[in-house]
């Protein structure tokens, strides 16, 4: 997996070199977070939280719903945590908190990590071991502590699903992955490894994706030296077959229709921005949609544990299946509170003669959502509720729709609610 970094100070997106020196600086964070989704997580880290400043929660918090973020950066309690997954964080990067003793000086804070995986799940913890010279580096990378990197990141293992290791001495240079090192530590850790630092070639991702580690870009995205879409490429498990599955899939997670791709087909994907595979048939290039025009939209793409399978999410144009069915598995589409939410909005943007939507206004609907939550608080029997309920998602849903909220938003809210517990 290719990782691409958002690295926050002073609400400003920046790179820095050794992590002192401002090399470049954006304040489009919103756009980079949606555009970095379509290839992979996003690892979004608050410098100025990791220096003990203020915090950039607030520039965040917005990102963690446009993208799939590992947020990072002075996180140092469970509540700090706990609120970021609640907001939508996938996963938490801890730092210099993992490797303070809580009595004083340098050591793994097995008493942190272990109510931190409690609260949030062992699954979601990544710990940042960034080394100068394979000696551990907290605090910003201003704090030496003495510790061995391959000795403590053995320890951590156990107790986090991931280690994100940074060469300090080489990160914002471009100067290329430390392989001594990185070698060593894949050799002597079992869990997920993430490298980041002196990236400067599609080659070091591949070869780092041999060796089963994922890659964070920042500075080599950044200047335009490595692309997103080559990154992905590359880092797919072309070894072990030239021609590898691919499932797509709809954004309410609908199974649309399975195929295959290649090297040229992924790279076809991004460049048109519609689904393309490899007909083994034909033994060709093959855009779905090319004769009907029903294409498949992509909106994010993502390789499976052991990168050689791929997942597409995709808006389709029209039906999917050659016999004219929603999918290749299913007659007609699943309903589901998105296609209703769907069949709304297309009613408001083409409303048909007699369309009862299309002819609700703001006032009506309300009225209605009133009269149908009265009607389902004195609702008896299943059936009745049943008719209530759908009722008063169908009127909540126009309102919804009227207002320009979406479904999804609604749903985040709930996991967010869910998290918080």
């Amino acid at each position: 997996m290719v990782i691409a970094s958002i690295d926050i100070q002073d609400a400003k997106v920046v790179q820095l070199k050794h992590g002192e020196e401002l090399v470049l600086q954006r304040d489009n964070a919103g756009e980079l977070a949606e555009d970095f989704n379509r290839y992979g997580e996003v690892a979004v880290i608050d410098l100025d939280a990791a220096m003990g400043k203020s915090s950039n929660l607030d520039m965040i918090k917005p990102l963690l719903r446009k993208a799939e973020c590992r947020v990072g950066g002075g996180i140092k309690t469970v509540t700090q945590a706990k609120e970021l997954v609640s907001l939508g964080a996938k996963k938490i990067i801890i730092g210099s908190k993992a490797l303070k003793n809580p009595e004083g000086g340098f050591g793994i804070n097995r008493t942190f990590l272990s109510e931190l995986a409690k609260s949030i799940g062992r699954e979601r913890i990544i710990v940042a071991v960034d080394a100068r010279e394979e000696e551990i580096v907290v605090d910003g990378w201003k704090t030496h502590t003495g510790l061995d990197l391959l000795r403590t990141a053995q320890e951590l293992c156990p107790l986090v699903s991931e280690l994100l290791f940074t060469c300090v001495d080489r990160e914002g240079t471009m100067t290329g992955i430390n392989f001594e090192t990185v070698k060593k530590l894949r050799k002597a850790v079992f869990c997920r490894l993430t490298v980041a630092g002196g990236v400067s070639s599609l080659a070091e991702i591949e070869n780092s994706a041999e060796i089963g580690c994922d890659v964070q870009l920042g500075m080599a995205l950044y200047t335009g030296r490595i692309s997103l879409a080559d990154a992905f490429a590359v880092s797919l498990n072309w070894k072990k077959a030239e021609i590898l599955p691919l499932i797509v899939c709809s954004s309410d997670r609908q199974v649309l229709m399975t195929g295959f791709t290649d090297r040229e087909a992924v790279e076809e994907t991004f460049s048109r921005g519609n689904v393309c595979f490899h007909s083994r048939t034909r033994n060709m290039l093959w855009m779905k949609g090319e004769t009907s025009g029903n294409v498949l939209r992509l909106k994010k793409i993502r390789a499976d544990c052991d990168r050689d399978a791929v997942l597409v999410v995709a808006e389709p144009a029209g039906p999917v299946c050659h016999t004219g069915s929603w999918s290749c598995f299913e007659q007609e589409r699943s309903y589901t509170w998105q296609y209703l939410q769907e069949i709304i909005a297309e009613r408001f943007r083409n409303p048909r003669p007699g369309s009862y939507t299309a002819a609700l206004d703001d006032e009506l609907v309300r009225e209605k959502i009133e009269e149908e939550a009265g009607e389902i608080c004195t609702a008896k029997t299943h059936d009745e509720i049943v008719w209530e309920a759908a009722d008063l998602l169908y009127f909540s849903t126009v309102l919804m729709t009227k207002a320009g909220v979406g479904v999804e938003e609604v749903l985040n809210e709930l996991d967010r609610r869910h998290k918080e517990r």
